[in-house]
């Protein structure tokens, strides 16, 4: 068993929320945040609480089944006219595609900035690029190296930030894994269909926000990590426990230390009874109703893989490992791609347990909740 990290003072929280007035015209122009004081960021989930994580999940799966069930046709338009700007200084599939996708269908237009597109970090300060970028766009998404990328973008951006990555959080991924929960354990009921496609949005929100409990059906089960400690186990470790939900991770000695700026918001949140840190996988997996796991050499470990792979030897998921460990018989399995073998076999990735590609899907539906 790890030990029990001692208690650190809270990060500075990076979320920060303004007030506009309903009678405030800029609010239709979409710039409240520019007139009204600092405007909202989701650099992670600590910093939203239970109930605003279940009102994005229920948003989520408003947006999805008018989707796919009705039209696109029906979406009120919230981003209309407005221009997001996508700042990847890293390589992305799921979450290039769900944020353009997403931009697009709210009637916005996606401005994506590759690492060779712009100054940003390179001839230019991040201070520099958030302040121009910021007064030409009305949001950004982010996705960035280290972590005091994201926080200097945010404090200097006059418009929101939403982190899509950084070495220490991953908040849209954890959405999604969230919403593919909820729709396994109490999938939805039909709402009723209405009468025309005007304001049918509106409705099947208000249907879902009346109907769906997201929280009720996550809370008590036991998701359990085996592989590397990186910034989805962090996102897990502050997010998890927060919703009722018990959390373990087992990670080989060298690989298994949990940064202290996210032990220090468990802490916190009181939850550090609800996390379990070992060493041993089948110490984690008891009892498991969800098994995750993900890469062992993540963009800019390369040179370690040799090292990894001997480290990580063993952590391999099967149906036998986390069978014999005494998971619940009928376990889940969450991988947020991309997937390589050896961390999980074919039998258990493209088996029935396998949530990896509805998971993968609901990076569109949730990430289109947080731009709304």
């Amino acid at each position: 068993m790890l030990s029990t990290r001692p208690a650190y003072a809270a990060a500075r929280t990076v979320i920060r929320r303004a007030s506009p007035r309903s009678n405030d015209p800029s609010v239709v122009a979409g710039h409240s945040s520019r007139r009204n004081g600092p405007p909202p960021h989701l650099i992670t989930l600590a910093d939203l609480s239970p109930a605003q994580i279940a009102s994005l999940l229920q948003s989520a799966a408003a947006f999805k089944y008018v989707c796919k069930n009705m039209t696109p046709k029906a979406l009120r338009t919230s981003l209309g006219r407005r221009t997001i700007a996508l700042l990847f200084s890293k390589r992305s599939t799921r979450t290039r595609v769900a944020s353009e996708s997403s931009v697009a269908a709210l009637g916005g237009h996606p401005m994506f900035l590759g690492r060779d597109d712009i100054q940003m970090g390179v001839n230019e300060t991040l201070q520099d690029t958030s302040r121009v970028v910021g007064s030409m766009v009305d949001g950004v998404m982010a996705r960035v190296g280290g972590h005091h990328e994201i926080e200097e973008l945010a404090k200097y951006s006059p418009v929101p930030v939403i982190n899509a990555l950084s070495d220490l959080y991953h908040p849209t991924q954890i959405l999604a894994d969230l919403l593919t929960l909820h729709e396994t354990y109490d999938p939805a009921p039909t709402p009723p269909n209405p009468q025309n496609d005007e304001g049918s949005h509106t409705s099947i929100l208000k249907y879902f926000q009346s109907s769906v409990d997201p929280l009720k059906s996550l809370k008590g089960k036991k998701v359990a990590w085996v592989g590397d400690t990186n910034n989805i186990t962090n996102e897990l470790l502050v997010t998890l426990p927060r919703l009722g939900m018990h959390f373990s991770i087992a990670a080989p000695k060298g690989y298994d230390e949990v940064d202290k700026r996210v032990w220090a918001k468990v802490i916190e949140a009181g939850t550090e009874k609800l996390v379990t840190l070992t060493n041993s996988p089948s110490e984690a997996l008891q009892g498991a109703d969800v098994v995750v796991t993900d890469t062992w050499i993540s963009m800019g470990q390369e040179t370690e893989k040799a090292d990894r792979l001997k480290a990580f030897a063993g952590y391999q998921i099967t149906n036998k490992m986390v069978e014999d460990a005494g998971a619940k018989k009928d376990w889940k399995f969450l991988h947020c791609l991309p997937r390589k073998q050896e961390e999980v076999d074919d039998e258990v990735f493209y088996g029935p347990r396998s949530l990896a590609f509805p998971e993968a899907e609901n990076r569109k539906w949730t990430i289109m909740a947080v731009f709304e």
